[in-house]
């Protein structure tokens, strides 16, 4: 039987205690982190902290009613969701992983679990990777004024905001680096286990992850030496300011001497 992944991005996080206490589908399982829902007979969906919600089996219609309800526990809704599809075909002869669909024996709840979370992962990293871009972007038009004109046009206030922008992104990651680790799951399952590598394999999770990570820190040199650069301009001004007022004073001393 042929089913279908879709995973949402839709905000920055969501608050799972509040949306648990909303919501009375049968939980089949939970933590500080992660709602899995059992809806109908072949129908999960999955909810996680960091703003992904992921469906089985479900159509537009109810996948849009879904995330107009869960809208109200969510931190920062986007207005325009990051999605990932993937297929499942269950029942197969044996396991089969392909591009942008999988082949299993049977279908075993636990297996399609994994499946959602993979792909959930993948969604996390698109935002992740998207947000970093666009800090890459940012610091390189900086970089450019800095190589064309020899100086920043950036004040110290968006330096600080440009800062604290990159600092949320690295803590977020690293909030959620758990999104990249095996499950526990996996761990006395050696089905489970490949059908786990595998899938991080074909979605390049741990390669994107570094590529995120790599981006971050090329970001974080950048904005150091915008701050060093920041540091060294205001002292000059600070100590002209004290030439010109060392100055004034020696050229009152003199007019108070001659006039005397």
């Amino acid at each position: 039987m042929l089913q279908q992944v879709l995973s949402y991005q839709i905000a920055d996080s969501i608050d799972l205690k509040a949306f648990k206490s909303a919501f009375k589908a049968e939980l089949y399982f939970s933590d500080t982190d992660e709602l899995f829902y059992t809806v109908d007979e072949g129908q999960y969906i999955y909810v996680f902290k960091y703003g992904v919600v992921c469906f089985l089996n479900y159509d537009p219609i109810r996948i849009s009613e879904f995330l107009r309800l869960i809208s109200s526990n969510c931190r920062n809704a986007f207005d325009q969701n990051l999605t990932e599809e993937f297929k499942i075909q269950t029942n197969a002869g044996k396991n089969k992983i392909g591009f942008n669909s999988i082949e299993i024996e049977g279908a075993a709840i636990e297996v399609l679990r994994l499946i959602m979370l993979t792909v959930s992962q993948s969604v996390a990293l698109d935002y992740y990777e998207e947000q970093t871009t666009k800090l890459i972007e940012e610091t390189n038009y900086h970089t450019q004024i800095l190589e064309a004109k020899g100086r920043l046009n950036i004040s110290g206030i968006n330096l600080k905001k440009y800062i604290g922008k990159t600092l949320v992104l690295k803590n977020r990651i690293a909030e959620n680096l758990y999104i990249f680790d095996s499950p526990p799951e996996t761990w006395d399952d050696e089905n489970l286990n490949k059908i786990h590598t595998d899938l991080k394999r074909t979605f390049d999770l741990q390669e994107r992850f570094r590529d995120i990570q790599e981006g971050l820190s090329i970001v974080k040199d950048n904005l150091e030496l915008f701050r060093d650069l920041l540091q060294y301009r205001n002292s000059y001004r600070l100590e002209l300011v004290i030439i010109i007022l060392i100055l004034v004073e020696v050229i009152n001393i003199f007019a108070q001497k001659i006039f005397k």
